[in-house]
C-alpha cells in the first residue's frame, strides 16, 4: 500500500473487480476498477455507521453495491464522526457529515446523484446533514458542485446533486426514551427511567439528544427539531426531496434500537407477521408502503394505548408527511441472533453474514 494524493492510502483491487481507498482518517471510496464502469459511475452513496462505529463497519454492504452496480455508484464510507466522535451529539456530527459530503463532491465533479445508506444514529446524523445539504428548488447556485442544469427547470437538490435513496437500517427514529424502545432494558419502567437520569454519563451530548433531554438555550429537544425545518436547516424538505425514502428495522433481538422506534410506527401499527421462507430474502419478514398523510388525516389516527409518550406521537406524526417503504427483518432462527443490531447491517463479514440478503435487498431495490 502506498501514499495517494489528497492523503489517501490506495488499497487497489480488492476481489472481482472492485477497488477501494482508504484515507488517513480511515474513509472508504470503494468503486468498479474497470476504467469504462468507473468514469460513467456518477451516483454516490454515502454510508453513515452508527455509535461509536467506523467506516469499515460498511466495508461488505458497499463491495457488494459497487460489485452489483460497478457502472453506476461509487460509495463513500463516511469518516468524520468515528469512534468517541459519536458522542458530541447528532448535530455536531451532522455538521461534520455535511461538509465531508461536499468535500467529496468537489472531488468528483461527474456526480449526478445522491443517496444515503445509515446505521443507527447514523440515520439520525444523516438526517441532520440533509437539512444542511438542502439547496430549493428556485435558487439558482453558481456553486452548486454539479453541472447538470443545462436547459433543465432547476430543482430542489442535496449537496447539489438530485435526491435518489434515503435509507436507514436500525435507526431510532423516535428516540430511545419510552417503553421497549431500548430493548435491553426489558420494557421495566423503573429502568427506562433510571437510563434517561444516566444516559448522558455513558453516550453524552448524544444519549442527551437521544433520550430527548437535551434543553439547548430553551430549543425543543433536536429531534422535535428535525421533524421541520428549523431555522436554517431544510430537514423535512429535504426528506421529501428524496425520490424514495426506506427503513430497515429488526422485529426482535436488536437489545439496542426498538422496532417502534426504527420503523417510525406506533405501537398498534406493529404488523402481525409470519415467518416464512423467501429463498432469495430468507430474513426479511414484512414490507409496507406507507403513503404520506398531512396533519389534519394524523389527528384521526387513534392512540388507543394510554401509556403513549405524547412526544413521540408528535415524532411520528412529524415524520409521516413523507411516504417510507418499511422493511421489517427477522434473525430469529439466525445462530447469531441476539447481534440483530450488528447482523441487519454486515457489520463483520464472518460474523454477521447472514444479513448478506438484507444487503442484496437493498441492492435489488436501488433506484438509479
Amino acid at each position: 500500500m502506498e501514499n495517494g494524493r489528497n492523503g489517501t492510502l490506495q488499497s487497489g483491487s480488492l476481489d472481482n473487480g472492485v477497488c477501494s481507498s482508504e484515507s488517513v482518517n480511515g474513509s472508504c471510496d470503494v468503486w468498479s476498477c474497470k476504467d469504462s464502469d468507473s468514469s460513467s459511475a456518477d451516483h454516490l452513496v454515502i454510508m453513515v455507521h452508527g455509535i461509536l462505529g467506523s467506516a469499515s463497519d460498511w466495508k461488505f454492504a458497499a463491495e457488494q453495491f459497487v460489485r452489483n452496480l460497478p457502472d453506476k455508484v461509487i460509495v463513500h464510507c463516511s469518516e468524520r464522526n468515528m469512534s468517541r466522535l459519536t458522542l458530541d451529539g447528532v448535530d455536531v456530527m451532522g455538521e461534520r457529515l455535511a461538509e465531508e459530503v461536499l468535500e467529496v463532491i468537489q472531488r468528483k465533479p461527474n456526480l449526478r446523484k445522491i443517496s444515503f445508506v445509515a446505521h443507527s444514529v447514523g440515520g439520525l446524523v444523516a438526517r441532520y446533514a440533509i437539512g444542511r445539504l438542502y439547496r430549493p428548488p428556485q435558487e439558482k447556485n453558481a456553486d452548486d458542485l454539479t453541472n447538470n442544469t443545462n436547459g433543465e427547470t432547476l430543482r430542489a437538490t442535496v449537496g447539489g446533486l438530485e435526491a435518489m435513496n434515503f435509507i436507514t437500517v436500525a435507526t431510532p427514529h423516535l428516540g430511545s426514551r419510552g417503553n421497549k424502545q431500548v430493548p435491553f432494558l426489558f420494557g421495566v419502567p423503573a429502568f427506562e427511567k433510571a437510563a434517561v437520569l444516566v444516559i448522558h454519563w455513558i453516550f453524552k451530548r448524544t444519549g442527551r439528544h437521544l433520550f430527548l433531554t437535551d434543553d439547548d438555550e430553551g430549543k425543543p429537544p433536536l429531534l422535535q427539531r428535525m421533524i421541520e425545518d428549523y431555522g436554517d436547516c431544510f430537514f423535512m424538505s429535504a426528506l421529501r426531496t428524496f425520490k424514495r425514502r426506506v427503513v430497515y428495522s429488526n422485529v426482535g433481538y436488536d437489545h439496542i434500537v426498538g422496532w417502534r422506534t426504527s420503523s417510525i410506527r406506533r405501537n398498534n401499527e406493529l404488523p402481525k407477521w409470519e415467518y416464512y421462507v423467501n429463498e432469495k430474502y430468507p430474513h426479511i419478514v414484512y414490507e409496507e408502503r406507507c403513503k404520506a398523510y398531512d396533519v389534519e388525516q394524523s389527528d384521526l389516527i387513534s392512540t388507543e394505548d394510554n401509556s403513549f409518550d405524547k412526544l413521540e406521537e408528535e415524532l411520528v406524526t412529524g415524520l409521516s408527511r413523507v411516504s417510507w417503504e418499511k422493511v421489517d427483518v427477522s434473525f430469529h432462527t439466525c445462530r447469531n441472533r441476539f447481534a440483530a443490531h450488528s447482523v441487519i447491517q454486515v457489520k463483520d463479514q464472518i460474523m454477521h453474514i447472514e444479513g448478506a440478503d438484507v444487503i442484496q435487498h437493498m441492492i435489488d431495490h436501488f433506484l438509479l
